[in-house]
């Protein structure tokens, strides 16, 4: 590599580094990320995807206060019991 492109190199370098703070001074990737979301999907898709993904966490919430009841009823109690069936 001669010393022209090994200057050049650092030249972009040095430019892409910039370009990164500034990013991230802005709040980074994820803002960039909800500015392509906002330009790819219309706002009422968003606002169904948003109430989907509060609608998952809610049901995830429903199971883990379930779990957490049934331990603190009886922490030595496990949460499925093997049965036996007898089969004729």
């Amino acid at each position: 590599m001669s010393a022209d492109e090994t200057a050049e190199l650092r030249a972009r370098v040095a430019e892409l580094e910039e370009r990164l703070a500034a990013l991230e001074a802005q709040g980074g990737a994820e803002m960039a990320g909800e500015g392509l979301l906002a330009h790819l999907v219309p706002p009422e898709a968003r606002r169904h995807l948003r109430a989907a993904r509060r609608e998952q966490l809610l049901a995830a919430r429903v199971v883990l206060d379930r779990w957490i009841s049934r331990l603190e009823r009886d922490p030595g109690e496990r949460l499925r019991r093997r049965e036996s069936i007898p089969v004729e």
